[in-house]
């Protein structure tokens, strides 16, 4: 049975073969297909792909983008290998988890504003949920989304400490980097403080990571900019894991481990 978050955490091992074994990481659903897909849109300059970072030039070779995610996420490395199975190495899941985890200290030491949101509500929440009130617990400021938002054709909104995207009532995926440009440039308008640090997915991570935010990121396997952003040193952390498992539930071991970790239970 899964961990709960507030449990006490799984050693390196047992995280491991619960990753394994609930699919977060290991041979993953995402096919083969969807992730090489991605790759050549993204070398191809289709801005989508980005999540927000601007990648200029540097990544037109989908084979360098391959290297990059064998590298740090654990993809299969061989360009002939075209369908089928992908993978994602949990050894890089747990090894990211630990270098977010001494970031998540630093900012719990200094007190840091911390401002957490994600576009993947139905997976990710509450490890974004459980992250920030452990924060707010050490004396970290858990920071508000200013004001109605609108973006995307929907409202920005905060649920649990976490921003997301809600349209007609309904929490939305979303890759997109307009709602996190839209919090930070409405701080800005209003004199407020920026972030000393964001935790996120998608286009909200990139966002960050492009302002100059100190930034722990989640991607799956099909989502290579944060992994390259991490690469070229504008994401503090990316975290290899697939998004959106059959239950969320099955985070919370991930969670307690990262939490422990940084000294955060």
């Amino acid at each position: 049975m899964p961990i709960a978050a507030e449990a006490t955490a799984p050693t390196r091992a047992e995280l491991v073969d619960h990753l394994v074994r609930t699919r977060i990481a290991g041979d993953v659903a995402t096919p083969r297909e969807n992730n090489l897909s991605h790759y050549r849109s993204l070398a191809n300059g289709d801005r989508h792909y980005w999540l927000g970072l601007e990648l200029g030039d540097r990544w037109t070779d989908e084979q360098d983008v391959l290297a990059v995610m064998a590298e740090r996420c654990g993809v299969n490395d061989d360009p002939h290998h075209r369908q089928g199975q992908d993978t994602i190495d949990p050894e890089l899941t747990v090894d990211a988890l630990e270098r977010a985890a001494a970031v998540l200290r630093k900012a719990a030491a200094g007190r840091h504003r911390v401002l957490f949101a994600t576009g993947h509500p139905g997976g990710l929440l509450d490890v974004h949920r459980a992250t920030a009130q452990a924060l707010r617990a050490k004396g970290c400021e858990i920071m508000t989304v200013p004001g109605v938002l609108a973006v995307d054709d929907g409202l920005v909104v905060q649920f649990a400490d976490v921003a997301m995207l809600e349209r007609g009532a309904t929490l939305w995926h979303t890759h997109s980097p307009a709602p996190m440009s839209a919090i930070l440039d409405q701080l800005e308008r209003d004199g407020a403080a920026q972030p000393d640090l964001v935790m996120a997915d998608h286009g909200w991570a990139g966002c960050a990571g492009q302002r100059g935010i100190d930034t722990i990121g989640f991607a799956d396997c099909n989502d290579p900019a944060l992994f390259l952003g991490e690469a070229e040193g504008t994401l503090q952390v990316t975290i290899p894991l697939d998004d959106h498992v059959i239950s969320p539930r099955y985070y919370d071991p991930l969670t307690a481990y990262l939490l422990t970790a940084a000294g955060l239970a």
